[in-house]
């Protein structure tokens, strides 16, 4: 019979692997924490009309990347492609939006089909930020702040850079994009295919066109800034101002719209030139008018949300992932012959219990050439175990090349823990 394999794009997260999965999240759980927002947990399966009200229907991800089924009960379902819609749709319905302050975060795996490639996946993985009930730009600052921390704290903040730009009101936008497809209909031979296509359905996407010559006709097009009304303008000024403040390097970027129709005022994206054409590793923004429009009272929102994947890549590219974070185990604990293994058993229950947190690894297998296989295991300490002419246990202790021979039992935890802290 064939062999079933995985889903094109939905790939596996070996062993090996997991240990920076593990670290990254727990570096993220560590930092949310400190700025003290609480985590929610959301389905992996949504009505499709909630991506459809929220994204926007004529949204590449809507038109072709969701993963949309019927159940048996006739309805249509979608497995969610971002999590801002399920955070908004999870908050409204179990009342903790509306005359509220919240700050939230999730993890999770999200859907979309896109031709895989690497850093793009059709299964990828998110850490999504989202607060409500605040409409200042200090939680704006706030957010991206504590993005900050996070790069700061993986080692890669010198290696992303913050692009800024704020859409203004939906009044103001729906100037704007007036404006902009009258400029690009004048010019709609010198269009590429997607932004042709777009111009219909979703103009401001164009900005984002990868197209050369189309990013060269958007050089003399109007610019949104330019139609920005009061209060978009001063709740933008006063968020550089607070970036400043703090020592947050950023850059405008007149052209940064997002792909999500829900945004307003505040949008950004960290970006790196290290990970060639996949280079956006965080993005997100403000989207005041998203909980009104699935249903709720208005309330105002900000928040972001991480690939995972793509900051996995980036620490592997730029090798700050610290070395004992792929090291499973501590201690690799050996008998030297077969009578021993269930008093070895019994003494890796005594050291767990003795030193918490040491990570204990009992040899399960033959016994043949034992002392060489606990050394090729790379674990930062061997300890083979014997029995000495009075029937007690003792250890030989490795720790780099030399062992230490003949360690009573009695002194093993206190030897072990000795060399684990040093």
């Amino acid at each position: 019979m064939a062999k079933i394999k995985a889903i094109r794009g939905m790939n596996d997260i070996l062993p090996e692997a997991t240990p920076v999965w593990q670290y990254l999240e727990t570096t993220v759980k560590d930092v949310v924490a400190a700025y003290g927002y609480s985590e929610i947990r959301m389905p992996l399966v949504e009505q499709t009309d909630l991506f459809k009200r929220s994204i926007g229907e004529v949204t590449d991800i809507v038109e072709k990347e969701m993963y949309t089924f019927r159940d048996r009960n006739d309805e249509s379902l979608t497995l969610r492609p971002e999590g801002t819609a399920s955070c908004v749709r999870a908050g409204e319905e179990h009342g903790l939006l509306y005359n509220q302050t919240q700050r939230l975060w999730y993890t999770g795996p999200m859907f979309r089909y896109e031709k895989p490639q690497k850093g793009r996946y059709r299964q990828f993985h998110q850490i999504g930020v989202e607060t409500f009930g605040m409409a200042s730009a200090d939680i704006d600052a706030e957010v991206i702040m504590l993005s900050a921390r996070l790069w700061k704290k993986l080692g890669i903040l010198d290696a992303v850079t913050l692009q800024l730009n704020s859409l203004g009101s939906n009044e103001a936008r729906a100037e704007y994009r007036a404006a902009l497809v009258e400029y690009l209909e004048a010019r709609k031979d010198q269009l590429d295919e997607d932004s042709v296509r777009r111009l219909e359905s979703n103009p401001l996407r164009i900005l984002d066109s990868k197209d050369e010559n189309t990013q060269a006709l958007l050089d003399q097009a109007p610019v949104l800034s330019d139609y920005l009304d009061d209060e978009s303008r001063e709740h933008f000024s006063e968020l550089c101002a607070l970036l400043d403040a703090a020592g947050i390097r950023y850059e405008l970027n007149p052209r940064l719209v997002r792909g999500l129709d829900y945004y307003c005022k505040t949008v950004f994206e960290w970006v790196t030139d290290k990970l060639g054409a996949q280079g956006t590793v965080c993005a997100g923004g403000r989207y005041d008018g998203l909980v009104k429009q699935l249903g709720g009272r208005p309330t105002p929102a900000v928040g972001f949300a991480m690939g995972i994947e793509r900051l996995i890549l980036l620490l592997e590219t730029l090798d700050v992932v610290p070395s004992s974070v792929r090291q499973s185990f501590d201690v690799y604990l050996a008998a030297e012959h077969k009578g021993l293994q269930g008093q070895v058993i019994a003494l890796a229950e005594q050291l767990r219990e003795e030193l918490p947190g040491l990570r204990v690894r009992v040899h399960c297998a033959g016994l043949k050439n034992i002392s060489a296989k606990a050394r090729q295991t790379g674990a930062p300490i061997v300890l083979l175990v014997k029995a000495t002419d009075d029937n007690q246990l003792a250890g030989a202790l490795w720790c780099g090349e030399e062992p230490r021979f003949d360690i009573a039992q009695a002194d093993l935890s206190r030897e072990i823990n000795a060399v684990w802290n040093a």
